[in-house]
């Protein structure tokens, strides 16, 4: 028997024992035959261990198989647990269940046994019988860092939150010089509402991370800084928290984050003046942030106040609309006309499709909403006249681009949508698409107005024109499903989504193991008005177990 060679995943030398004598061997060579076979099995495990993490699932079955062919080892009951495991990953539930169980039995007191049973009921979705292995698992190696983390993982999802501190702390106390521990501990801590202590934990923790010079700090431990100033936040610890992010600050690469919290900590303690500095500071970083004007503080009337303030930026920020579009909230009648006019041109010149969302606030006032009428007609007259003159040198800079009586048309296509006359809407949205037979938006806004109109088919028809025209984008391609389900063209929209899901699997399927809500929704209710009641119903009760699992735990 050749015994040179154990290392590897080549053990054709040791898969055969049945050439031992018959007759009871001298000690000497019985503990020989031991040593070798413990030496083969560990061998061997290893390869097997090594060829299932690198998803070799072939090979590693093929190696269990190896070991399992020896007469002597046929119960080997971890060897059992990791081909079940293999033929797990393989798609053989039956036989992955039948030999992590004949391992499990022939070896109870095998952490890696209980460990693997875990593994395979997880992979099943049976999370609480996954935990009570792993508890199992480590009623006999208690210090198993892989179980600890995989218990913990499972306890959080279950939320288990209380059970997920103290498994840990348990990790951390086990690897205290592992940063990562004690971050999830503190974590944990968060959840579970224990901020004192979850402040104390980061502390330690970002003194472990502490760098020697500043030039070696990292995004990490800038990272460490700011979630103990979110914890300071939310525990109300206002001064700390001031003087946590001004200690801490030149270690810190989200310097906008410091900021933002800096303001909330200034302006909770009082301190307007110290806010407003803060916020000068982020305004001259992003001039579009609308709450950094919101949370601007003035001495006497804050309209007045922040309408100069406005004006000031629009000098000092010419490019920004933000600065532009507040006054437009604080002003009326011929004031907010002029200024109004001026927006909605630029907005056309540039082609903003959602210059319309931009200023759909407005619409709560009805003088204003007129205002924008009679000046958005005003401009779509002088871009008619303008188009219709032949001559081009009639032409000068100051004229509008051509493509602005396409979002023109556009704009009054959703000035229309939302007056509620659908009509109109249908006939500038139609104009729209004559002028650029190209333009998805335009397609996809026609299908909105027949939503409102409740014609379904149509909308859903004329969403998939627009799907047509670019093929590559997912929100244009998740906008046509919906629309298809919702007219009750359950196969189309799965043909549909199939272009955005794993290949070799039904879109449905996919989507509903991905726990996409949305789909599940709207598929339920185009089988429940199909009359298909029982597939509606399986839906509804898998969308209610994952929620009552994920968001309503008991």
């Amino acid at each position: 028997m050749a015994v040179e060679k154990v290392s590897g995943i080549m053990v054709e030398a040791w898969e055969d024992f049945s050439d031992l004598p018959e007759t009871v061997p001298p000690p000497h060579l019985l503990r020989c035959a031991n040593f070798a076979s413990k030496r083969f099995i560990n061998s061997c495990g290893l390869s097997l261990q090594k060829m299932y993490e690198q998803k070799q699932y072939k090979m590693a079955l093929k190696i269990a198989k190896q070991i399992l062919s020896n007469p002597k080892l046929a119960d080997h009951g971890e060897t059992l647990a990791m081909k079940g495991l293999t033929l797990s990953y393989m798609g053989r539930k039956e036989e992955a269940y039948e030999d992590v169980k004949r391992g499990l039995k022939s070896d109870l007191k095998s952490y890696v046994c209980w460990h693997v049973y875990g593994l395979i009921q997880r992979g099943d979705k049976k999370y609480e019988e996954a935990m009570k292995c792993y508890v199992n698992a480590l009623k006999i190696d208690k210090d198993n860092i892989q179980i600890l983390r995989d218990l913990a993982t499972l306890q959080v999802q279950l939320r288990d939150l209380e059970g997920f501190r103290d498994t840990r702390y348990r990790l951390a106390v086990l690897r205290p010089s592992q940063r990562s521990h004690w971050l999830a501990y503190a974590v944990a801590l968060h959840l579970q509402g224990e901020l004192p202590l979850a402040i104390k934990v980061m502390e330690e923790c970002r003194k472990l991370a502490h760098p020697e010079k500043r030039e070696d700090c990292d995004v990490e431990y800038g990272e460490y800084i700011l979630y103990q100033l979110e914890l300071m936040m939310e525990a109300g610890s206002f001064p700390e928290a001031i003087e946590h992010s001004l200690r801490y600050e030149s270690y810190v690469f989200d310097n906008v984050s410091l900021l933002e919290n800096r303001v909330k900590a200034y302006l909770a303690s009082g301190k307007k003046k110290e806010a407003n500095e803060v916020l000068f500071t982020l305004l001259d970083r992003n001039a579009e942030n609308w709450k950094y004007y919101q949370d601007l503080s003035f001495p006497t009337d804050s309209a007045e106040n922040l309408l100069e303030f406005c004006k000031e930026m629009q000098k000092s920020k010419p490019s920004a609309r933000t600065p532009k579009k507040i006054p437009l909230t604080l002003t009326q009648g011929d004031e907010f006309r002029i200024l109004v006019r001026s927006y909605l041109t630029q907005g056309l010149q540039k082609g903003l499709p959602a210059l319309f969302n931009d200023i759909k606030l407005l619409y709560k006032e009805p003088s204003k909403a007129s205002i924008i009428e009679e000046e958005v007609f005003k401009i779509l007259d002088m871009e008619k006249s303008r188009s219709s003159q032949v001559s081009p040198q009639t032409s000068s800079d100051e004229d509008l681009p051509a493509s602005t009586l396409l979002w023109t048309y556009y704009f009054l296509a959703q000035h229309s949508d939302q007056k509620r006359d659908y009509i109109k809407a249908l006939e500038y949205v139609d104009l729209a698409i004559e002028h650029t037979p190209t333009l998805v938006e335009s397609y996809s806004f026609k299908a909105k107005i027949y939503k409102h109109m409740n014609r379904l088919v149509e909308a859903a028809d004329c969403m998939d024109e627009a799907q047509s025209l670019d093929t590559s984008d997912r929100f244009i391609n998740y906008k046509t499903g919906k629309y298809l389900l919702r007219a009750n063209l359950v196969d189309r929209a799965e043909t549909i989504l199939a272009k955005f899901t794993r290949e070799g699997m039904k879109a449905s399927e996919n989507l509903c193991d991905m726990q996409c809500f949305w789909y599940m929704i709207e598929s339920a209710r185009a089988l429940n008005r199909l009359g298909k009641v029982g597939e509606a119903l399986k839906i509804l009760h898998v969308i209610d177990r994952v929620r009552r699992l994920n968001y309503w735990p008991p």
